[in-house]
């Protein structure tokens, strides 16, 4: 039995992509070991396959990922392991270095491109450090993935790689709903869950909200601009509109979304990782049976045009977004909802990341 040590700089609790790719890789007879950081506000991960998380001085800044990376190579290279799966560009320098000092098999697994994220749009000094380490690490890597076709593409054409694509689909899911913790009585639901960061849209839908009466909003996630975001619902006076739920673990998440009526996708296009950006948060909307309005931008366009699930956001205006949420609502997208369910999952899906580990170079 191969073991494979995979590891991300987040505390493990809630990243479902990493949680589906470990237990696939473990039914497959690889020994697993997760390695992620613990945070004040984690909380406990119990699952079948062994996990450590790493206590770190610095929880942000350049010296988080400094100190991150250091400790990860200690342990990874006193670990024993036959493979290591790097999770993004911020754990790939300590896997580089174990990988060849020690001669080992190394798999990189890109959920986003990386040194694109809006968060470096204004910071161009970060950025061009985070585009180094990409040149220098990026076409020595000869075994990697992604989320989607357009962010292999660009991988492949700039750096001479051979990026495959795994998507992120969740598991197949019956429907069960639970309950909001405040009514919902004649309301109908829009819900965002996800990242709150910035360029996520979050901004026009709650001011948005002033023109749609009759609906709330609920927004479930943590981030950056959180407390920016809830300052703003005061000011426009929404506080018996939109509802803040923050981070959710999976299990409880998926209790709530289809409660909604309509799930939101609509990134601003700040920098080619939102233009490429396939969130899974549309797919577990799916999943839950919920319409979906998606921004204008290519990969999500195509997921919800092929599959008819939804809308693409016509426009950025407030005024002309309400008129279209409105006017989805008296569609009925169940069907094609139904339909879509059963093809955009992770168990169908699954067989290209085992076709990854099954033919390592």
């Amino acid at each position: 039995m191969k073991r494979i040590i995979i590891s991300v700089t987040n505390d493990l609790s809630t990243d479902q992509r990493v949680s589906k790719i470990c237990n696939t890789l473990q039914k497959n007879n690889f020994d697993i070991l997760l390695i992620g950081r613990v945070l004040k506000n984690s909380t406990p991960v119990n699952r079948n396959y062994k996990t450590k998380r790493i206590s770190l001085f610095f929880n942000n800044s350049v010296f988080f990922y400094i100190e991150f990376n250091i400790r990860l190579f200690f342990i990874l290279f006193f670990s024993k392991k036959d493979i290591l799966l790097s999770n993004d560009l911020d754990t790939l320098s300590a896997n580089y270095m174990v990988s060849f000092l020690q001669r080992k098999k190394l798999v990189y697994d890109s959920h986003e491109l990386f040194s694109e994220i809006p968060e470096l749009v204004e910071r161009p000094f970060v950025k061009s450090v985070w585009v180094s380490l990409e040149n220098f690490f990026l076409p020595k890597v000869r075994n990697s993935y992604t989320v989607c076709k357009s962010i292999a593409e660009y991988y492949n054409k700039k750096y001479k790689t051979n990026f495959k694509i795994v998507r992120n689909f969740p598991t197949q899911k019956k429907i069960t709903k639970g309950e909001f913790n405040f009514s919902i009585q004649n309301k109908r639901i829009i819900i965002y869950q996800g990242a709150i960061n910035v360029g996520r849209g979050l901004e026009l839908m709650i001011k948005t909200m002033n023109l749609l009466p009759g609906f709330l909003l609920v927004i479930i996630g943590s981030g950056d601009i959180f407390e920016e975001l809830k300052k703003l619902v005061t000011q426009e006076k929404l506080e018996n509109q939109v509802y803040f739920l923050g981070r959710l673990i999976p299990e409880e998440l998926q209790k709530l979304t289809p409660l909604a009526d309509l799930g939101i996708s609509i990134e601003e296009n700040l920098g080619l990782n939102y233009t490429y950006a396939l969130p899974n948060k549309i797919f577990d909307y799916v999943q839950a049976e919920v319409p979906v309005l998606v921004s204008n931008l290519p990969e999500m366009k195509q997921i919800v045009r092929e599959h008819k699930i939804g809308e693409v956001l016509t426009s950025r205006d407030s005024k002309s977004m309400a008129k279209q949420i409105k006017e989805m609502l008296l569609k009925d997208y169940s069907s094609n909802l139904k339909k879509a369910k059963n093809k955009l999952i992770w168990e169908k899906e699954e067989k290209e990341l085992l076709s990854v580990f099954n033919n390592l170079k």
